[in-house]
């Protein structure tokens, strides 16, 4: 297995394959209503609705920063944290389109690396490495916040 395939598995383990550590972030929301998608613990905080699109954003701008393109190109306006309030079913389901288009366009965009480009510098002093575990670690991070949101709201 090279360090690619690893990281691939990484990838997909925190996203939609079966691992060790419980539910990855696309199991975490398999199943959920845009109603409980929408609900949050407190006017302050993040929904389960908005934590989608954060982590599509997210996976959309590493694999910017892997393949050096140019900004803009993620089809919602703004930048980390995109307000939800009360979607219906069909805007929510497109949210989670957009988060699993974005997991395949990084996942591509990992695929396509030679193992010397994980040492490269991609920018804010990190390598392809560190930028590619960071987005693993994020989505391990996401998935188990969903799954405390869906218990403090009664979900499972």
């Amino acid at each position: 297995m090279t360090s690619i395939d690893l990281l691939l598995t990484q990838l997909d383990q925190a996203y939609n394959t079966r691992s060790w550590h419980g539910t990855n972030l696309r199991g975490s929301i398999r199943g959920l209503t845009a109603d409980a998608a929408a609900w949050r613990p407190h006017r302050d905080r993040h929904s389960i609705h908005e934590i989608v699109v954060h982590a599509a954003y997210w996976k959309y701008a590493v694999r910017r920063q892997l393949t050096a393109e140019k900004r803009g190109s993620f089809p919602l306006k703004g930048s980390d944290w995109f307000a939800r309030e009360a979607a219906n079913d069909e805007e929510f389901a497109w949210d989670v389109r957009l988060l699993d288009d974005c997991h395949r366009g990084l996942r591509a965009a990992v695929a396509a690396l030679a193992p010397a480009d994980l040492q490269k510098d991609v920018g804010r002093s990190l390598t392809a490495l560190s930028l590619v575990s960071g987005i693993i670690a994020h989505d391990v991070y996401h998935a188990g916040q969903i799954q405390l949101l869906k218990r403090m709201r009664g979900e499972g």
